[in-house]
C-alpha cells in the first residue's frame, strides 16, 4: 500500500487533534474529488514499517485524540491488507485512541460478505476496532458546506461501536450539521 500525505495535527478530520492518513488507491473517482491525485494506487510513497512507527509515535502524547484513515480509499481491499494489522497494532499499544475511517463505500456494502469489491477476511476486524466510519461516495450535486466531517448529504457519520451491537446503523452524534460556518 502506498500513501499520499501524512497529517500529523489535523482538526479537519475528526474530532480533536489527530494524525490523518490519507491512503492511496481508490475505484470510486467520484466527480468533485477533493484529492483525485489518491485514485492511482502507486501514488506517493510506499507504507513501511518505519512510516508505521512514526504514526504510532505521533499518537502517543494526550493531546491527540486519534487516528483518521482517510484517501484515496482505505476499504479498497489490497488496502485492507495493510491496514488490518495496523489498526490491531494501535488498538493494542494505544486502546484510548479512537480511530476514524473515511470511505466512499457504504455501510451494507462492507458488512456484505458476497461483496468482494470491498468485503474481504479484513474486513469484519478492520470495522470491529474502529470508532467512526464516514459511509459513502462524495456526491457532487448534494455537496453541502454545512455538514460536519463529510461533504455531501449522502454520507453518513456512523457510530461504528453501536452499530455492532445494535445491528442497525446508529448515526454519530458527529453527524448533525454545523451551524457555526453560517456566514
Amino acid at each position: 500500500m502506498n500513501y499520499g500525505e501524512i497529517i500529523f495535527t489535523d482538526v479537519a478530520n475528526g474530532i480533536g487533534c489527530r494524525t490523518s492518513l490519507f491512503v492511496s488507491g481508490c475505484t470510486h473517482h467520484c466527480k468533485g474529488c477533493f484529492n483525485e491525485m489518491t485514485w492511482d494506487f502507486g501514488y506517493g510513497n510506499p507504507f513501511s514499517k518505519d512510516v508505521e512507527n512514526e504514526i504510532i509515535e505521533s499518537l502517543r502524547p494526550d493531546y491527540i485524540n486519534g487516528l483518521t484513515i482517510l484517501g484515496g480509499e482505505p476499504m479498497e481491499v489490497v488496502n485492507q491488507k495493510v491496514l488490518r494489522p495496523f489498526i490491531d497494532r494501535i488498538k493494542k499499544e494505544l486502546p484510548k485512541k479512537t480511530i476514524w475511517i473515511y470511505s466512499g463505500y457504504t455501510w451494507d456494502e462492507l458488512t456484505d460478505e458476497s461483496n468482494k469489491r470491498c468485503h474481504s477476511d479484513d474486513t469484519p476486524a478492520i470495522l470491529e476496532n474502529i470508532d467512526i466510519l464516514v459511509d459513502g461516495e462524495f456526491e457532487e450535486d448534494k455537496r453541502d458546506l454545512m455538514l460536519r466531517f463529510r461533504g455531501s448529504s449522502n454520507q453518513r457519520v456512523i457510530d461504528v461501536p453501536a452499530t455492532l451491537k445494535t445491528g442497525e446503523v446508529v448515526l454519530s452524534k458527529y453527524n448533525d450539521r454545523d451551524e457555526s460556518r453560517r456566514g
